[in-house]
């Protein structure tokens, strides 16, 4: 029996995902009639149709639809079978697709990125940034190795290794009743207004059950999408907010009319660290990449 290509499933799975011929063609960097021949071989081997085509544009068939989670994981096999036989070589060489989150990346990575580049000079780190659920379903899909993100929320069955613990802080305007207290606690945060992220970002996960607990009023008609928005409404005396330590030096300290306090002792945090597919055969390289990373924040 005649199989399909690792080419032919890669090519279906593009047209699957953005339902455009052209658009799957220039993602694979390949002409559309190349594709196009690709998918109707693919058809041929199978013996079904797997999309339809007309004026409205492309869908997926029944039969179409039903393959494509098997494609997928086809494709994230033989990923996973090209890592194991890198696995032999020299550890942490060759590409290495991270993902990262918003509340993470522009603030930890330029501090850590040399240093990685320093001790591992063959790597090829290339990023990605998006919000947690995205990311690890990209992991899953095998379109990334490794993530770099908060790990104290449920990631599901992924492999996670912590890196270090990262407090979190009150920003209010620089005339706000708390802006001369050398450190506060959650109840200081009562009947306050909060401005928030938006939905999707984990670290609205982690921060709005505090502020609820705290008797604190997420301000209604606000989202923002960065923390750098945040902290300019907050100098502006929208309302106030909390933020991750990291993202202090660069959003914070650079806003005029913030002032930043911390918690007193046991103040919340969270857990900053490297999550993979637990059945990842480069597990023991992501944890030497992940000591590493501890190294380089700690010294920066």
């Amino acid at each position: 029996m005649e199989r399909p290509t690792l080419r032919q499933l890669e090519y279906f799975v593009a047209v699957a995902e953005r339902l455009s011929f052209r658009k799957a063609a220039e993602s694979c960097f390949v002409s559309q009639p190349s594709l196009s021949a690709q998918i109707a071989q693919l058809e041929a081997v199978l013996g079904v149709q797997l999309f339809e085509r007309d004026r409205r544009g492309v869908r997926l068939t029944a039969a179409g639809e039903a393959l494509v989670p098997g494609a997928k994981e086809t494709l994230a096999c033989s990923d996973r079978f090209g890592q194991l036989a890198k696995s032999f070589g020299a550890p942490l060489t060759g590409p290495l697709r991270l993902g990262v989150i918003p509340t993470i990346g522009p603030y930890l990575l330029p501090k850590v990125l040399p240093a990685v580049a320093a001790s591992y000079p063959e790597l090829q780190v290339f990023l990605r940034e998006d919000m947690t659920a995205r990311l690890l379903e990209q992991l899953e899909e095998g379109k990334l190795d490794l993530l770099l993100l908060a790990i104290d929320i449920d990631l599901g069955g992924v492999a996670t290794q912590p890196l270090f613990s990262d407090p979190f802080v009150v920003a209010v305007p620089e005339n706000d009743e708390l802006a001369s207290a050398r450190e506060v606690s959650l109840s200081d945060l009562e009947g306050r207004s909060i401005l928030l992220l938006d939905e999707g970002h984990c670290f609205r996960a982690q921060t709005l059950p505090l502020c609820d607990s705290a008797g604190a009023d997420e301000l209604g008609g606000f989202r923002a999408s960065s923390l750098g928005t945040i902290t300019q409404m907050v100098a502006s005396e929208l309302g106030i907010t909390l933020l991750p330590e990291l993202a202090v030096e660069r959003e914070a300290a650079a806003v005029p009319g913030l002032r930043v306090i911390p918690f007193g002792a046991d103040g919340p945090s969270r857990s900053v660290g490297l999550a993979w597919r637990a059945n990842s055969p480069r597990a023991d390289e992501y944890r030497t990449l992940g000591e590493t990373l501890t190294t380089a924040y700690a010294q920066s």
